[in-house]
């Protein structure tokens, strides 16, 4: 039943979008499927209890101020905590951290069961120590967009890797709905 009902929801919203002019929701994931993103997971703990979530929409925005943004659907089990959190945590995923991307995009889980692979920070929020990169930050600013909220995160401490330890960790990727492991094979010049 719910099944049926986000269909019909999902076609009266395209309806809607080809009324107006523009792209339905179809056309437009169809375009940015072939679009690649880095892969990104999510923590915050408004006080209710940790949640997490996978992200392909994180990026910068500024160094000065050190800004990043990303967006996070209504239709996400994590969406509420983290529209209210204050600070929350980006981990940034390298392609040996698969089990995290997964964990964070696979729904009906309890993502923090293990309680061996996850830790909080001294103020609070709760993080994967694995990561080699993540950014903790302050939510500066949330807007609606359709469906979605876009969050706007000041970034307030990181965990850096190592200069070699960067280079030997190749990037997780998100394209045309499959995982994939940025490696210098792929680099075809420089800039």
């Amino acid at each position: 039943m719910a099944a049926e009902a986000e269909r019909l929801h999902r076609l009266e919203n395209e309806a809607e979008a080809t009324t107006l002019g523009g792209l339905s929701p179809s056309e437009f994931k169809l375009a940015f499927r072939h679009h690649p993103a880095g892969v990104a997971l999510i923590t915050a703990d408004a006080g209710d209890g940790p949640v997490a979530m996978t992200a392909t929409s994180v990026f910068s925005v500024s160094a000065e101020p050190p800004l990043l943004v990303f967006s996070i659907s209504d239709q996400s089990s994590a969406s509420e905590t983290i529209t209210r959190a204050e600070t929350l945590i980006v981990h940034l995923l390298s392609a040996d951290q698969l089990d995290l991307a997964r964990l964070g995009a696979t729904s009906g889980i309890d993502r923090f069961a293990d309680t061996s692979s996850w830790d909080r920070l001294i103020t609070g929020e709760p993080y994967f120590p694995a990561v080699r990169t993540w950014i903790r930050g302050r939510v500066i600013d949330r807007m609606r967009a359709g469906s979605s909220t876009v969050v706007a995160v000041h970034a307030l401490q990181a965990r850096l890797p190592e200069t070699d330890e960067a280079e030997k960790a190749a990037p997780l990727v998100y394209w045309s709905r499959t995982w994939h492991e940025l490696t210098e094979a792929s680099e075809i010049g420089h800039q």
